[in-house]
């Protein structure tokens, strides 16, 4: 054997030893559990064959703890580059198969910030598959520094390339911050968690008792705390679904979304539209319903599907270009916008102007929810952070105002006044400062009381009232709606006038940036 030979062999020996990993018996424990491996992750999620490992003879330095004779493959996370539906993507997928079940050291989190990097230079999506018990211990400080570095770059890059987390086991303590810093987060149900402190700290410091899935599970976070954004039901689905979000938007901040036949013609008519809204002004319908008649193919991609959903997010396509959807959803506390709905808005209408995606308003909304715990809550601040990020967006933004929009809700609403570029109306629509009863109230409060007949006298007023401000064309008059028209005609309209802003550009004053009501 010659020594080139010898050499090469010596290789693919290295090689093979890196890709054991954990070993057979912690890798068979891992897929007991139903969950895929670090390498099986990143092979799933790009095109079979594009994926390129880079960086993977790296190893710790630590000595501390009897650590120089720990040998950590790869150190522990994977990283490198492919394609993944035909277009280019930097990845990392940690192991947590590995001894130190995949603990952030120094050079673990040097191998993460390389791809971060890489990934901004050459602008491209960034996904991190995380699955990590946390700072790995033994290494102090140098494993607090990594999470900075790691931190620092987030930030560095957000707004330029689409960063995306899966969480696909139990993330713990600051492994959890990078993935809150990136623009969209997927969990595993059953086996992926976040949590700051673990169930066995919080028994020791409070005495309380709570489970891993309670406390961080998949579902918690997309139903009540709002801090991810996609549950899935196993590896395989996450990773499909990162992909199907990759197909809405582009690979930086300096690009278009990419434009799909979807062999849906933009000229079609949807009479069903025409009969969706109730006759009577309190009942309530399905907003989901609505989209579907007015997008591509009827296909709409909805993050944040179980937080705050009284209002809905999604994407979608409109003779196929990408749009970001923003919706009152009626049938839930009647669409009205509190604390969480417009934390869920503003953060997907940020996303949405970062990357060049019109935005479509879909108003039907009664007002902000009232009561003591939102007042408390901080509904003023929250509620102005979704007349700020309208204000500040540039994108094409067009407003459909289906039925009701009273007051501040319906300037929340991407009215005119926050720059919709195009406001259309249907012929039921209700802009007003508030629902004709309470106005009544309010303005004719003496003459109803003074009158022979009180219930005769105010349900007069409110017909007045109705009359006058129960209708688009007030609005439309002041030319605050550009159009009121037949709902069947919503498609074509909104396409229409898609096209006509696909070159919009906007110029702002110069700053280096504005104090947004955290």
């Amino acid at each position: 054997m010659g020594i080139v030979e010898e050499k090469i062999n010596a290789l693919l020996t290295r090689e093979a030893e890196i890709q054991q990993m954990g070993g057979d018996a912690a890798i068979q424990k891992h897929h007991d559990k139903g969950k895929l491996t670090a390498r099986e992750r990143l092979d799933y999620l790009f095109d079979a064959g594009t994926f390129r490992e880079i960086d993977a003879f790296v190893t710790h330095r630590c000595v501390n703890f009897g650590m120089e004779k720990v040998d950590i493959p790869a150190d522990g996370v994977v990283t490198g580059h492919g394609l993944i539906n035909g277009r280019p993507a930097f990845a990392y997928s940690q192991e947590s198969t590995s001894k130190t079940a995949g603990s952030l050291g120094e050079m673990h989190a040097k191998k993460i910030c390389k791809v971060m990097d890489m990934a901004l230079k050459a602008g491209v999506p960034l996904i991190g598959l995380n699955d990590s018990s946390g700072a790995r211990i033994q290494e102090g400080v140098d494993a607090l520094s990594g999470y900075g570095q790691i931190f620092y770059r987030n930030s560095l890059n957000s707004g330029v390339i689409p960063q995306i987390s899966a969480i696909m086991g139990a993330t713990a303590g600051g492994a959890v911050y990078s993935p809150a810093m990136t623009d969209w987060i997927f969990m595993v149900k059953k086996t992926s968690y976040m949590f700051i402190t673990g169930p066995q700290v919080i028994k020791a410091v409070t005495g309380e008792d709570i489970s891993f899935e309670e406390l961080g599970g998949a579902m918690t976070h997309n139903e009540r705390s709002g801090v991810a954004h996609f549950a899935c039901e196993n590896d395989e689905d996450a990773l499909n679904q990162i992909k199907r979000l990759l197909s809405f938007i582009p690979l930086n901040n300096m690009e278009d979304p990419p434009i799909v036949d979807t062999n849906d013609q933009p000229d079609r008519m949807s009479t069903e539209l025409n009969t969706i809204i109730p006759d009577s002004p309190g009942k309530a319908y399905d907003m989901k319903s609505v989209i579907c008649k007015i997008v591509d193919n009827g296909d709409f991609f909805e993050p944040h599907q179980y937080f705050a959903p009284n209002m809905i997010i999604c994407f979608a396509r409109l003779n196929g270009r990408s749009i970001g959807i923003i919706a009152n959803q009626p049938s839930v506390q009647a669409g009205s916008l509190d604390i969480n709905a417009s934390d869920k808005a503003t953060r997907f209408i940020r996303f949405c102007d970062a990357f060049n995606i019109p935005l479509l308003t879909i108003a039907d909304v009664p007002g902000y929810l009232p009561g003591k715990d939102q007042e408390w809550g901080g509904i003023i601040r929250h509620g102005a952070k979704l007349l700020w990020c309208y204000s500040e967006a540039t994108v094409p933004k067009l407003l459909l105002v289906t039925r009701k929009a009273y007051g501040g809700s319906y300037l929340a609403m991407c009215s005119k006044d926050l720059g919709a570029d195009m406001a259309f109306a249907w012929p039921m629509a209700e802009i007003a400062v508030m629902g004709a009863q309470g106005a009544a109230n309010i303005i004719h409060r003496k003459d109803i009381k003074a009158a022979d007949d009180p219930q005769k006298e105010r349900a007069n007023k409110i017909k007045d009232y109705e009359e006058l401000f129960s209708n688009p064309y007030c609005a439309a008059n002041r030319g605050y709606i550009d159009a009121v028209i037949e709902p069947s005609q919503t498609r074509p309209r909104l396409i229409e006038s898609l096209e006509l802003l696909c070159n919009k550009r906007e110029i702002r004053p110069p700053k280096k940036h504005g104090n947004i009501p955290m």
